[in-house]
């Protein structure tokens, strides 16, 4: 799974791209209805692709974003220290809980292309 979020000016969103094992691309895109900072909304992103496994009961995932603080954070590399962020940090923990096995790693903006192009859609 990749993820990414943005917000600018009045609108954000959200993209997530799973690929299957059999070599399927399932794109999803969302419209968030409030405008959160930046790192808000990619902590959005990672929950809402999170929450569509967890619902299939799809127990293995790899998951991939282009956001260094979200992803640290979520390994426990930085400290949340905004307490703002601290609400999203747990939830994605918890949901990550929930699965059997789950990596996460940070991938450079040029490899998260098809994510980051489906924030485009709705914000």
């Amino acid at each position: 799974m990749y993820f990414d979020g943005a917000a600018h000016r009045a609108r954000a969103g959200a993209g997530i791209v799973f690929l299957t094992s059999q070599g399927e691309v399932l794109p999803y895109s969302f419209t968030l209805t409030q405008l959160y900072s930046n790192n808000i909304v990619e902590y959005q992103a990672l929950i809402l692709g999170l929450e569509v496994v967890v619902e299939i009961k799809r127990l293995q995932l790899q998951v991939f974003g282009d956001s260094q603080l979200v992803i640290n954070q979520i390994l426990g590399s930085y400290e949340v220290k905004k307490p703002e962020l601290l609400p999203y940090h747990d939830y994605a923990k918890t949901l990550m809980g929930w699965l059997d096995d789950v990596t996460i790693q940070h991938v450079p903006r040029k490899e998260n292309k098809k994510a980051d192009a489906l924030i485009a859609l709705p914000s």
